[in-house]
């Protein structure tokens, strides 16, 4: 393989901001000291005049090939992130949201890592900004190594999905993204990646920042959210991530934190997200 052959998966629809997309996009390709070898653009339904004349500029412009996929209408992350995988070429492909920054050195410090050791999976930490990258609210670490991830996986989201490198062969033999489990497809598909014996790891280096508001708490709550995670906890337990037992006990701590107070639910989730132990 090339010191690169992989490729930059990034969805954008409509509710993304103009200016956040071209940070993402820039940060990830023209900022990075090994840049993608490609860039998969997955537009998840019609956007607004500014969002759409920026990506044909980031497109236009771009030092590396483009592929733009465009879909009829809003399919929700999943589909956009399955279509965008279905016409890749590399056997690698990065994560990366449009409101999100890459670190400089992200992809230098993951690349290899990923092709020597023969992984399938590797994450790293995230810091939660505001505003700006120099405004920080949490970092989020992950478990750190593959036994760890393994022993934590049916408790908590075992990884970033943002900063996740994955092997796109790995991701395609376990299904790719599913659609039916709400906002939880990420943990659900590296659940199946686990469980089939796939190779995963995480780097304790802050290698994105993740772009915070103040309604980010108020989505991860609510009874909506609450029936999402019931039905994630039943998807872990048929896929075989957790036992009986762990299934009972995630349905009895995770689901009053769905329903509790925002202001609750904030301070709970940034007591735990620099301690690594957040749920997503």
């Amino acid at each position: 393989m090339t010191a690169g052959d992989f490729s930059l998966l990034l969805p954008v629809y409509a509710g993304n901001s103009a200016e956040q997309f071209r940070e993402a996009f820039e940060s990830s390709v023209h900022r990075q000291t090994l840049r993608p070898d490609a860039v998969v653009i997955v537009q998840d339904g019609p956007v607004h005049s500014a969002l759409a004349d920026t990506i044909d500029a980031l497109e236009s412009d771009s030092p590396v090939p483009v592929t733009r996929v465009r879909l009829d209408h809003n399919q929700g992350l999943a589909a956009a992130l399955n279509a965008g995988i279905s016409v890749m070429t590399t056997e690698f492909l990065a994560r990366m949201d449009a409101d999100d920054v890459s670190a400089p050195q992200r992809f230098a410090q993951q690349l290899p890592v990923v092709r020597e050791r023969g992984l399938d999976v590797l994450g790293s930490a995230l810091a939660e900004f505001r505003g700006s990258v120099e405004r920080l609210d949490a970092v989020r670490v992950p478990p750190i190594g593959t036994h760890e991830i393994r022993r934590s996986a049916p408790f908590r989201q075992p990884f970033n999905h943002p900063t996740v490198v994955m092997r796109r062969s790995a991701v395609l033999a376990a299904g790719g993204y599913p659609t039916h489990v709400g906002r939880f497809e990420d943990y659900v598909l590296f659940a199946r990646l686990i469980v089939a014996g796939a190779l995963v790891d995480n780097l304790p280096e802050t290698l994105l920042y993740y772009r915070s508001d103040d309604g980010a708490y108020q989505r991860r709550g609510g009874w909506q959210h609450f029936v999402s995670e019931v039905g994630l906890q039943r998807e872990l337990r048929r896929i075989g991530l957790t036992s009986r037992a762990q299934w009972f006990r995630n349905v009895l701590l995770r689901g009053p934190y769905r329903l509790a107070p925002v202001g609750v639910r904030a301070r709970a989730y940034r007591r735990f997200a620099s301690s690594g132990a957040s749920g997503r």
